[in-house]
């Protein structure tokens, strides 16, 4: 019972601070209604660009990527390494499925960022690189976030000898590709807009 308990606290703080909604809270602080209403009805930053609000946009990109960082940092300090990956989980859930707005949350690529910057740096940096180098190839936003996503376990198993965390970041990339059914048939159809394209 110790040690269940000594899981839930972590997974409990990190849902609660996964489950802000940056998005809708900037965009209603900022008076132009609710983001849901817009464009994909996301939460994301995605989705307040479309805004045309780049500052906004940034600011959502951000706190919804610390989040998952301060979740991670928090738990760590208080209940140790284990904790600490336990907290990214809740992190993640909390945003993708946020009790407040009916678990209907973002698609979790900004906060699985801050979770690998919590979690080890080095991972987000090949998250970054890798989507990068994909949304420059290609210039599909979704499709650079799908890659990244794949590619950072791999690295975490097989580059830093890191199990745990690898199959982690698994689970956390295979809630981010659910989340992103649409986009894949989209992609597929070759109908997924393009990064920069207008409409």
């Amino acid at each position: 019972m110790g040690n269940a308990a000594a899981l839930l606290l972590p997974l409990a703080l990190g849902y609660l601070l996964g489950s802000i909604p940056f998005g809708l809270i900037l965009t209603r602080l900022a008076g132009m209604g609710d983001i849901r209403a817009i464009g994909s009805g996301n939460i994301g930053a995605t989705n307040v660009l479309r805004t045309g609000n780049k500052a906004l946009a940034a600011a959502t990109l951000v706190g919804d990527a610390l989040k998952g960082t301060v979740a991670i940092l928090i738990a760590g300090a208080i209940w140790g390494p284990n904790a600490a990956l336990v907290a990214a989980l809740g992190a993640f859930i909390g945003h993708i499925a946020p009790v407040w707005l009916g678990f209907r949350g973002g698609k979790g690529v900004a906060t699985f960022l801050g979770c690998l910057i919590g979690l080890d740096w080095r991972l987000a940096l090949v998250f970054a690189a890798v989507w990068l180098g994909m949304a420059f190839a290609f210039r599909y936003s979704s499709l650079s976030a799908l890659t990244a996503s794949i590619v950072v376990p791999l690295v975490a198993w097989l580059g830093f000898g890191q199990f745990q965390l690898a199959a982690l970041l698994a689970l956390l990339a295979a809630l981010l590709w659910i989340k992103h059914a649409q986009n894949i048939q989209r992609l597929l159809a070759g109908t997924e807009g393009k990064i920069g394209q207008k409409g």
